[in-house]
């Protein structure tokens, strides 16, 4: 190999290198229990999906454990089928009395929700799965909605996202889950816009208008992926379909 092919081919193999590094980097940053509300508005119904992705190389996710706040509790909560997972939403007493806005005083509220797999239905190596709840109503503009998860994993490891990220702080380890409310539209009586899955909706609404979003969304990611696959394959071939032209000559 002459001094100009070997320098090409290591000029190629570095910028695969670097490319894998990338999506290796993206993958790590995405691997925390997240949450991604449909809606965010005050006083408003909301469809809220966890992605849980599998960090074990080991062992399988079989559990997930969201705890719901107690201070602002949700009134309503209803949970979309998984396929292969029980769910329970867990309602029990709150720790202290909480008057609603419209002055109903609540001594009882949906306390956690609990998805747990069945048999071949765990969240394997290299897998994700997602997890949705409709809830409401959701608390005044510009409150933080806490949502700790606990992920358990087949070996009997327990990991708990329950860590609050601070303001102008590094993210933490272990972040829990969590959003911001935002106000309402403006001219909307009801306290939410009538974009979908806003406060003017049901929870059965809710259910049916995101389950086409979520597929939406599933699909692009996917496209993605794949593309970045292909990516360095083909950067990969060229490399080496140019280092044997170079070698030939």
């Amino acid at each position: 190999m002459t001094t100009s092919s070997r320098r090409t081919f290591t000029t190629c193999a570095a910028a695969l290198t670097t490319a894998g590094l990338m999506a290796l980097g993206l993958g790590a940053a995405s691997a925390h229990v997240t949450v991604s509300p449909a809606s965010t508005t005050e006083n408003g119904y909301s469809q809220l999906t966890f992605s849980v992705p599998n960090e074990s190389e080991t062992a399988a996710t079989n559990r997930l454990e969201v705890q719901l706040p107690t201070g602002q509790p949700f009134t309503s909560v209803r949970v979309k089928p998984v396929e292969g997972w029980s769910a329970e939403v867990v309602t029990g007493a709150l720790p202290e009395p909480v008057t609603t806005d419209d002055g109903v005083t609540l001594t009882e509220a949906p306390l956690s929700v609990v998805w747990t797999a069945e048999a071949g239905a765990e969240i394997s190596q290299q897998e994700y799965q997602t997890f949705s709840i409709s809830v409401g109503r959701l608390p005044e503009a510009g409150s933080t909605v806490l949502l700790p998860a606990t992920q358990s994993y087949t070996d009997g490891d327990v990991v708990e996202w329950n860590q609050e990220a601070e303001e102008g702080a590094e993210e933490p380890d272990k972040p829990a889950p969590s959003f911001v409310t935002t106000v309402a539209a403006e001219g909307d009586a009801h306290g939410g816009s009538h974009t979908a899955a806003e406060s003017t909706e049901t929870p059965e609404a809710i259910d049916a208008e995101q389950t086409a979003s979520s597929t939406d969304t599933g699909s692009t990611s996917a496209v993605a992926w794949v593309g970045l696959v292909a990516g360095l394959l083909g950067l990969a071939a060229g490399a080496v379909a140019l280092a044997r032209t170079r070698r030939a000559a």
